[in-house]
């Protein structure tokens, strides 16, 4: 199974789906959402997942923070600035729920939130399941869930990974 954006070019995330981009949501996050399409995936496929995590936060915040989960894509394509519109998938609760993330509610954290790395250029993963049913979950799950009901029906797994260049505001 492969995966592939083209807001990834040259293993570049390019900057609209971040914090120099154009589209933020109330609480001034990134919400212009990153696409992506998936090849090859194993024939008896049912349904996808996908997980969008920064782990070079980790010395920041303590954890991996997550991006925007989803689950239940029953098509091979997510296209650019879908997360708020789509209503096809699931999506859970991003690390914009966590104190951190100024503990945005759970509807207000269950989209894409990009990326605003505070320290330096950070890599981001794309994580995507081929699973061989839908899942048992609503709008708002958390990680640990999604992991939970995965268990067992995973068929395939693809990482696609990109650096966001944070850029130095030099005064």
């Amino acid at each position: 199974m492969k995966v592939t954006s083209k807001g990834i070019e040259n293993g570049i995330i390019r900057s609209e789906f971040s914090m120099y981009g154009t589209c933020f949501d109330s609480h001034h996050i990134p919400c212009y959402s990153l696409p992506f399409r998936i090849e090859d995936a194993p024939h008896e496929t049912v349904s996808y997942a996908f997980v969008l995590e920064d782990k070079d936060a980790y010395p920041v915040t303590g954890f991996t923070w997550i991006h925007w989960i989803g689950a239940n894509l029953t098509r091979k394509e997510v296209y650019e600035n879908e997360s708020l519109t789509a209503s096809d998938f699931i999506q859970g609760a991003n690390s914009w729920i966590s104190i951190q993330g100024n503990e945005l509610s759970i509807e207000q954290a269950s989209f894409y939130g990009g990326m605003t790395p505070p320290d330096k250029s950070h890599m981001y993963e794309l994580h995507v399941y081929a699973l061989d049913q839908l899942l048992d979950l609503q709008n708002g799950f958390y990680l640990n869930e999604l992991f939970h009901k995965m268990s067992g029906h995973i068929l395939g797994e693809s990482v696609l990974k990109g650096i966001y260049q944070k850029i130095d505001m030099v005064s």
